[in-house]
């Protein structure tokens, strides 16, 4: 499959995605899973959770504002999800941050999800190593946490993607560099945490998740770049971005996605 070709196959399954969420990124993170043509679910009341998992494509895990009945839900609605081989992906937000947050991210990167999406600071602390974040804000570059990021996929036995100004991904094997993007992505909250259910989202039901997260993260950052182009300030970016990810095709995808390939080193 072309990374195109899994926008087109997102598109026409419009997979059913659970999303156990931080307050601030609900909103942003349901417009946007709408705008690219999945179809999002925020349920995390730890009563229902596990049970819901069963009935979707994809289930995120993001601890951006963690309390102990939404770690709760998130362990449960996780375990059932992987129990059906349905993918989940954690975004295990200013991991590093608190000795709390190390902790349950510990504990839900420990359960194996299908795919962890952080900043570099966020996947070395999920790794066990030294970080500079400065709280949901990266202060490492991807080039650091490439080695991190290797060893974690290998150790889960899933894929990890580590964002940035060059995005990269990896399932322990292959190496995969993502060029596209803007600045102003950084300037509007929460579209990173959106970026989590646009990776499950072309996760559920994909052959390949490496090559479904690449195409996710390509697909994300170019939408940005022709957000930005159309207006540079991050009031109008935000509606334009979400205009994008409704008008970027496939075949846009193919032609202007910057992604470079390679072998992970042993």
């Amino acid at each position: 499959m072309t990374l195109g070709a899994h926008l087109a196959g997102m598109r026409a399954q419009r997979p059913l995605v659970q999303n156990i969420t931080n307050f601030v990124a609900m909103q942003t993170m349901a417009n946007v899973l709408l705008a690219a043509g999945a179809s999002p679910a925020m349920v995390h009341a730890r009563e229902e959770a596990a049970e819901f998992a069963g009935l979707a494509s994809a289930v995120t895990l993001n601890t951006g504002t963690p309390e102990p009945d939404w770690v709760a839900a998130m362990e449960a609605a996780a375990t059932a999800a992987l129990a059906r081989g349905i993918p989940v992906v954690l975004d295990p937000v200013a991991a590093g941050a608190t000795g709390y947050r190390r902790e349950i991210n510990g504990r839900l990167a420990r359960l194996s999800p299908s795919i962890i999406k952080g900043n570099a600071s966020e996947i070395l602390a999920v790794a066990g190593r030294t970080s500079a974040s400065r709280g949901a804000d990266s202060g490492d570059g991807t080039d650091a946490a490439e080695p991190a990021a290797i060893a974690l996929a290998r150790a889960t036995g899933g894929i990890v993607a580590v964002t940035g100004a060059i995005d990269v991904v990896t399932d322990g094997r292959r190496i995969a560099r993502i060029a596209n993007g803007s600045p102003l992505m950084t300037q509007v909250t929460a579209l990173g945490c959106a970026l989590t259910g646009i990776v499950a989202a072309f996760a559920a039901g994909a052959p390949d998740r490496f090559h479904a997260t690449v195409a996710a993260l390509a697909y994300y950052a170019l939408a940005g770049e022709r957000a930005a182009a159309e207006d540079p300030r991050p009031g109008s970016f935000a509606t334009a971005f979400l205009n994008a990810l409704h008008d970027v095709t496939p075949e846009q995808v193919d032609a202007l996605a910057l992604v470079e390939y390679a072998d992970a080193p042993l």
